[in-house]
């Protein structure tokens, strides 16, 4: 016994050293465990386990100190006295630019950044939780390097270099979003994606027609959702979830989230449900002078006793009405029989209440409001899809990803004039079916990728009116043909990727395209004068050639050039409507692809791992851009609808424009727990013709970001400014889509905010955010919208995990 009580402090004693010889590495700000860290020392090198924890017997004490790399991270190097008075944990803090960043969305699979001659922004998942916003239009914007347009607060269109709504491609999982009836105008498809599941949200600049076809002409959000977590090696199951519940003052904001992971070792799942609930929003108070009247709210339309009424708003900064409802579902299974073999089953359900249209609320004809009604029905999107991915050499691919989707849409119109009982409602539904086979190939020195896709879009589109007062329905004029609509597309694509030298790489690419339409018009009631069917088939090829040069000294410097193009689709070529009293639009069935012809040259600096500077330069052609003109219709320039003459109109290639800008920014490790952060975007873009150029519609004004950013320990603060230069009346497209009528006299004014956001993590589970932002309350209005930003915005945020 006294022989056993004597060993007892020798054996405590080996446990203590046994204990300071394993090295714990957590994020400092967050606490969060970091695996994979790399550990190097003089007597070699080991990384992180799942839990952050890594044994330093074979490294400590043969060796003085100890190196730590981790990608995103800012590196260090410690003693061992240094480790030993630390307690053998470590806290690391995040690099301001991250150099070994891999991105997804430029060629389909992980390729390191610096590596892509193109423009890519990356938003991981911890920004995007740090960021709490309350939809993705909303992250996209706060990004500072997108413009983000609204014409009713359950919205948001991201213009791109110019480019906007069925002109900018989203992505979701690999999956591309755009369908047959995006418009010309303004979208709000972008809502529809929760943005509390992402992982990650990649925006690739400029056209990516070689990867994803049509619709890229100014570019590609691709929104990549959270993975199914598998049960770690020599665990039986891995049970895992987070929620949040947050607050925001200016929209009056109510969201809650939770999501379970369910893990075993070869199969997995995730489900994650989102409640979001919006009142009417509030805007700033503190005005300048040239913004005059716009934007506040002196009256809003009320029913009362089956008669509309003007009500004088109490506080004509409350834009009302403005509120909706969201709820967003997300499932995924994993199945991985082995480390080469995996399926995943990813379902989405996003669904609304009705969403007021504000900025149509708001118009006034003959001393009144002219509409009594004007709202979205429940925007509804349900996606299925199955991706089967493989990984190990073989003679066709090292790795291939295959993706079956399905995605069913429906989104509605629904008005009434003032002082009217009839409300018409004007109801679209699409069905997408979609396939993707994408593998690569290392040869070498050289990549292969290369992939065939196939869609079918099937549009149903219904109209009726109803009366208000005695449930009387009737009939309406469809917005899309009543018989049908349809678009099919076929591609194949190939691209090359060529490590001549460590400091020069080669890329190129080429893609066929095919895209048909077919469109039925059955009850010509209302369109007399219409042809039965309209059938159209077009055929694309699209390439790009680029090279990335890195001479050393943290230089970089990259050339593409690259062509775009986008079909026309069933709302450019089938829509009827009288846009205008007088004026009728027609199918044009010689409707011909837009396409783009881009160059774009960027330079980097990296000193030091601290500090990074970049300037990109671009310069587009435009040719065949569909505009809207005056038009001969069967020999006739003008036609009776609906028991009115009028001005036949058509969707012609009429359009040559060009279009050039910059981006720059600087990112900066100041100290080890402060950085700085600027951007700065800017775009001009004139339409070309034989008397004089024409503002291009679209193009944003100079807009940009500056952010101070600070990391503690269990603490995160981001002190921003978001700023936008004035869009004088000038530079506006007199027949365009930026909304002319909500501007000013003298166009758009410039602004700018002050913004703080921070994050405390109370213990390893539990994190409180607080944010306000527009801190000084500033009146503002981003370019071409039809609705007034949030004004001083308080947002509180709790979130946890287990």
């Amino acid at each position: 016994m006294k022989k056993l009580l004597g060993l007892l402090p020798l054996s405590l004693l080996l446990g203590h050293l046994s204990l300071a010889q394993s090295i714990k590495v957590v994020d400092k700000t967050t606490l969060e465990p970091l695996t994979g860290v790399t550990i190097t020392a003089e007597a070699g090198s080991t990384q992180t386990d799942a839990k952050g924890r890594a044994d330093l017997s074979q490294l400590l004490p043969a060796s003085t100190q100890i190196r730590l790399n981790y990608v995103g991270y800012q590196p260090l190097v410690l003693t061992a006295a240094q480790l030993q008075q630390q307690q053998y944990q470590v806290n690391m803090v995040q690099q301001s630019h991250n150099l070994g960043e891999v991105v997804v969305s430029a060629g389909r699979f992980a390729t390191q950044k610096q590596l892509v001659p193109q423009q890519v922004e990356v938003l991981s998942r911890r920004e995007l939780n740090f960021m709490s916003q309350p939809t993705t239009a909303d992250v996209i914007q706060q990004s500072g390097k997108v413009l983000v347009q609204k014409s009713q607060m359950g919205g948001g269109s991201p213009i791109i270099r110019g480019f906007e709504a069925n002109k900018v491609l989203l992505v979701v999982d690999g999956v591309r979003m755009n369908n047959a009836i995006y418009r010309g105008g303004h979208l709000q498809n972008i809502i529809t994606l929760d943005n509390s599941v992402l992982q990650r949200a990649e925006v690739v600049f400029g056209p990516s027609s070689v990867i994803y076809g049509s619709d890229a002409l100014g570019g590609v959000l691709h929104f990549h959702t959270v993975q199914p977590k598998l049960a770690e090696e020599g665990s039986k199951k891995l049970v895992s979830g987070s929620a949040f519940t947050r607050y925001a003052s200016a929209p009056d904001e109510k969201t809650i989230h939770a999501q379970v992971n369910y893990g075993r070792s070869k199969w997995a799942s995730l489900t994650s449900i989102t409640a979001s609930n919006f009142g009417n929003l509030r805007q700033g108070e503190n005005r300048q002078d040239s913004y005059g009247e716009l934007g506040v709210r002196n009256y809003y339309a009320a029913r009362i006793g089956n008669r509309d009424t003007m009500l004088v708003n109490p506080d004509p900064r409350v834009q009302r009405p403005t509120g909706y409802k969201q709820y967003d579902l997300l499932q995924k299974v994993l199945f991985k029989p082995s480390e080469s073999i995996s399926h995943t089953l990813n379902l989405q359900l996003s669904t609304s209440s009705d969403i007021p249209r504000y900025d149509r609320l708001t118009d006034f004809s003959g001393g009144k409001l002219k509409f009594g009604q004007w709202y979205y029905g429940p925007q509804q999107r349900l996606l299925g899809a199955y991706t089967l991915g493989l990984t190990g050499a073989t003679k066709l691919y090292d790795e291939a990803k295959v993706i079956a989707a399905y995605q069913w849409l429906e989104e509605s119109r629904n008005d009434r004039r003032f002082g009217k009982d009839w409300l018409s409602h004007r109801i679209e539904q699409v069905q997408v079916y979609s396939l993707n086979a994408d593998f690569t190939k290392s040869i070498t020195a050289h990549r292969l990728q290369y992939g065939l896709e196939a869609t079918y879009n099937g549009v149903n589109s219904e109209a009726n009116e109803e009366n208000i007062v005695t449930g009387q329905h009737r009939p309406l004029f469809t917005r899309y043909p009543d018989g049908g609509s349809s678009m099919h597309s076929a591609a194949a694509y190939v691209t090359h990727t060529w490590d001549i030298a460590p400091w020069l790489v080669l890329n190129e690419g080429l893609r066929y395209n095919y895209v048909g339409l077919d469109a039925t018009f059955e009850d010509k009631t209302y369109f007399p004068f219409l042809e039965d069917k309209l059938k159209q088939r077009n055929h694309a090829v699209s390439g790009n050639v680029g090279a990335v040069l890195l001479p050393g000294s943290g230089w970089r410097f990259a050339l593409l050039g690259s062509t775009g193009f986008r079909a026309p689709n069933v709302d450019d070529l089938s829509k009827v409507f009288d846009s205008t009293p007088g004026n009728v639009i027609v199918p044009n069935p010689s409707l011909a692809p837009e396409h783009t012809y881009n160059l774009e040259v960027s330079a980097s600096k990296t000193i030091q791992d601290r500090l990074h500077l970049e300037v990109v330069g671009y310069r587009t052609w435009y040719r065949n851009a569909i505009t809207t003109q005056p038009f001969v219709f069967n020999g006739q320039d003008s036609i009776d609808y609906d028991g009115q003459l009028s001005q036949v109109t058509a969707n012609v290639n009429a359009g040559k424009a060009s279009l050039y800008g910059y981006s720059a920014s600087l990112q900066a490790d100041v100290t080890g727990y402060l950085s700085l952060s600027s951007s700065l975007n800017y775009t001009y873009g004139r339409i070309h013709t034989e008397g004089n150029d024409i503002p291009l519609d679209h193009i944003p004004p100079l807009f940009g970001k500056t952010s101070i950013n600070l990391q503690l320990k269990r603490v995160r603060a981001e002190f921003f400014m978001l700023y936008h230069g004035a869009k004088k009346l000038a530079d506006y497209n007199p027949n365009g889509e930026d909304n002319l009528q909500y501007a000013t006299p003298q166009g758009m004014p410039a602004w700018h905010t002050f913004n703080l956001r921070t994050a405390y993590q109370l213990t390893p589970n539990l994190q409180f955010q607080a944010a306000v932002e527009n801190i000084a309350d500033r009146y503002y209005r981003v370019f071409a919208s039809g609705i007034s930003a949030p004004g001083r915005n308080v947002v509180l945020t709790l979130r946890g995990k287990f």
